[in-house]
């Protein structure tokens, strides 16, 4: 087993594209966040080993180490490193994994982990000439999807597309766009039966938006749910594939978010008279085939499961990033876990919350130790679909 524990964890809202939190660099959002947390812990920052985070995108404000900017920027000791881990949607958490990974083997025992993404910053990425005064220029959107693709992938591998990749996964196991609609249209009443409760106000740390004129704008609730969206609304939108099932309605967004954990082991804890909240057990990450890369959590999970020694049947919650409605209900059968069954996201998904890429996973980490919290249960899964065909999985225990 792993000797790492989770303390403590905080995100920001998920701020819709182009919406509240649109303003800040990723590297403000994510300084903002690791303060928050550092003062909500207590934890003694010049006592951290390394800050560790994930990032997907990496070409424009979030480069060249976003780590170790927001470091900087959240007033910690310049003594404290950090470093970035890039693996698409399991960029943050890999990051989780990497700092637990670091723990287990004695280089460290106290860390901050998560991850930060912000898709309506992602910037505009141009080629250069590959010839003498070539006017051949390329440009692409580095806030999705590929960006200078490969012809060799493309042909060995395909070009699908990442909503191709969820209707490639209904039409390989039966899925109908009316069971797609329905798990969206869940996705977004847990949510919002969450909301309710009040369940999202232990892990949300408000964000301050500066303006030219005057007070700062305060962002303090998720932006991209839909609690509105009704079975007929849903029916209504067009597949953005002809013939599919994956339209915008059951699907996760563009988002913009961050998350930072106090991660350390149990000797670090008793040192420092910090509670831990969860263990970490185990985790694991495969790969599948790109075009149906949706499917990845099902052999992660299993292989993640198997090195904790438990199963499915053992889980009392399981987060799985819902990228798409087709992709998490073909994992959910092929983890032989029933549609309606109530562990799997009770307080809704990433199409309801959004899908910050880097800040996915910790998020759903976070999320999974508070609702086991909350009902007292032991044990949770969360594991994660990555483009190009990977997957990734974490089980942790409650403590």
């Amino acid at each position: 087993m792993l000797n790492a524990y989770l303390y403590d964890g905080l995100r920001t809202p998920f701020g819709r594209h182009a919406g509240g939190l649109a303003k800040v660099r990723p590297d403000d959002l994510l300084a903002g966040v690791i303060r928050a947390v550092a003062d909500h812990s207590g934890v003694p920052t010049d006592q951290l080993e390394d800050v560790i985070m994930g990032c997907g995108n990496q070409a424009g404000e979030d480069s060249r180490c976003v780590a170790r900017h927001a470091a900087l920027l959240a007033g910690l000791p310049i003594e404290v490193p950090g470093t970035v881990i890039q693996r698409n949607c399991g960029s943050g958490l890999g990051a989780v994994i990497v700092a637990a990974h670091a723990m287990t083997c004695g280089e460290g025992d106290l860390m901050l982990a998560g991850g930060v993404e912000s898709m309506s910053r992602a910037a505009w990425v141009m080629s250069k000439a590959e010839a003498p005064f070539s006017r051949d220029l390329k440009i692409f959107d580095s806030a999705v999807g590929a960006r200078f693709p490969n012809k060799a992938i493309e042909k060995a591998f395909g070009d699908d597309s990442m909503p191709k990749t969820a209707d490639n996964l209904a039409q390989e196991h039966g899925l109908t766009r009316e069971q797609a609609d329905q798990f969206a249209h869940e996705s977004q009443q847990k949510y919002a039966r969450a909301l309710e409760d009040g369940f999202f106000e232990g892990e949300i740390a408000p964000v301050s938006v500066p303006v030219r004129k005057g007070d700062p704008i305060v962002v303090s609730a998720d932006e991209h749910p839909r609690p509105q969206a009704t079975l007929e609304s849903l029916a209504k939108l067009r597949p953005l594939n002809e013939g599919g099932v994956t339209t915008a309605g059951n699907a996760s967004g563009i988002n913009d978010g961050a998350v930072a954990m106090v991660m350390g082991t149990k000797e670090a804890g008793k040192r420092l008279g910090m509670v831990p909240r969860a263990r970490i057990l185990s985790s694991a990450v495969v790969g599948v085939p790109p075009r149906t890369m949706g499917y990845g959590p099902v052999p992660a999970s299993a292989k993640a499961l198997a090195r904790a020694g438990l199963e499915v049947k053992d889980m009392d919650v399981i987060e799985i990033n819902e990228a798409f409605a087709a992709q998490a209900l073909a994992c959910m059968k092929g983890l032989g876990v029933a549609f309606d069954d109530p562990r799997v996201n009770p307080n809704g998904g990433a199409i309801a919350l959004g899908h910050p890429l880097g800040a996915s996973g910790p998020r759903t980490l976070l999320t999974a130790m508070r609702q086991l919290e909350r009902i007292g249960g032991g044990y949770a899964l969360v594991t994660m679909c990555i483009g190009v065909g990977q997957g990734i999985a974490v089980v942790i225990e409650r403590v």
